[in-house]
């Protein structure tokens, strides 16, 4: 979910050129969970092969990532770790409302109301342990590099960034930039009739004329993933506060210091490791065709334009991808 931070921030309206030659941290769980969410049937049954398993997040994954590496935008998955334990109240809640959504989508498909099952359907989406492991294993066959973070993977994204490798971090949620990313964009693995968006923390402090400590008490205000906030703030009284009296003037049921360690000194590893390589063409088939039953010719086409992208961009001078 992330924070709510929108109509507030100064943003840049991009597109693909904008962000060529550009390295892009994803957050993995974000974008798949969108693959997941919106690769669906008009009736909201995502896409499945035979026996059940759901491959929604497989083809958006795949096919966007090759739609990415032809624009000649590297992006480097991140995959979430253990939440932290405040975040458990907030993972409780979408469960129950992913629960409350199956039933309304089942009740929708049965009075045949198909519309309404298709928007109920897309708030069902769960993101499984085997369906990270399953996305991993196709990266891997596309030589496309991924880094496994040991918490929240857009503090790991955000450390990519200030390790030099990558340039922005890629995610729906604002969250990236209290955690320090220089430069967040927002629409990029979601569909062309998104608009996509650059967000820098430097021109958001500029424009609110705060710190970065003081725009996580402003989400802390709002309320983030690992705390409810002040009911009946937003982001305009959040912003009050914090250039007033500060976030001490008020009653939180949260030790602050706790949350604010989250966003400011998160959980992260030096030690990943990024290599990109050759596609392996035998493996990607075996995976998708063989066992999750795409359509060979697809996925050689797919394997075609993966293999031509990479070819190309080995071809750069890596000194213009930052």
């Amino acid at each position: 979910m992330g924070v709510n931070f929108r109509d507030l921030l100064p943003y840049e309206a991009i597109d693909f050129e904008r962000l060529k030659r550009k390295t892009i941290a994803v957050d993995g769980m974000n974008s798949v969970y969108q693959f997941l969410s919106t690769i669906r049937q008009p009736d909201g049954t995502p896409l499945m092969d035979s026996r059940g398993r759901i491959t929604s997040h497989l083809s958006g994954l795949f096919y966007r990532t090759i739609r990415l590496l032809g624009k000649e935008i590297k992006p480097i998955y991140v995959f979430d770790g253990k939440p932290p334990s405040l975040k458990r109240r907030e993972i409780r809640r979408r469960s129950e409302l992913k629960d409350e959504a199956r039933r309304e989508w089942s009740k929708a498909l049965s009075e045949d109301r198909i519309e309404d099952a298709g928007k109920y359907a897309k708030r069902t989406s769960r993101f499984t342990e085997d369906m990270v492991a399953e996305c991993k294993t196709l990266l891997g066959y596309m030589g496309v590099p991924y880094v496994q973070a040991p918490s929240e993977g857009e503090a790991q994204c955000v450390k990519l960034c200030q390790e030099g490798d990558a340039w922005a971090v890629g995610s729906q949620d604002y969250d990236s930039l209290l955690l320090g990313a220089e430069n967040l964009v927002r629409g990029l693995t979601l569909s062309g009739k998104y608009e996509m968006s650059l967000i820098k923390l430097e021109d958001v402090l500029d424009s609110l004329k705060i710190t970065r400590e003081q725009l996580v008490d402003m989400a802390i205000l709002i309320g983030t993933d690992f705390n409810e906030g002040l009911k009946g703030v937003g982001p305009k009284k959040a912003l009050k506060i914090v250039k007033g009296d500060g976030i001490g003037s008020v009653d939180l049921d949260v030790d602050v210091d706790e949350v604010r360690s989250l966003f400011l000194e998160p959980e992260v590893v030096d030690d990943y490791g990024i290599e990109w390589k050759s596609p392996d063409g035998e493996g990607l088939v075996s995976f998708l065709c063989d066992d999750r039953e795409f359509s060979r010719e697809r996925i050689m086409r797919g394997y075609g334009n993966l293999e031509s992208a990479l070819r190309e961009l080995s071809q750069k001078d890596l000194s213009d991808w930052f």
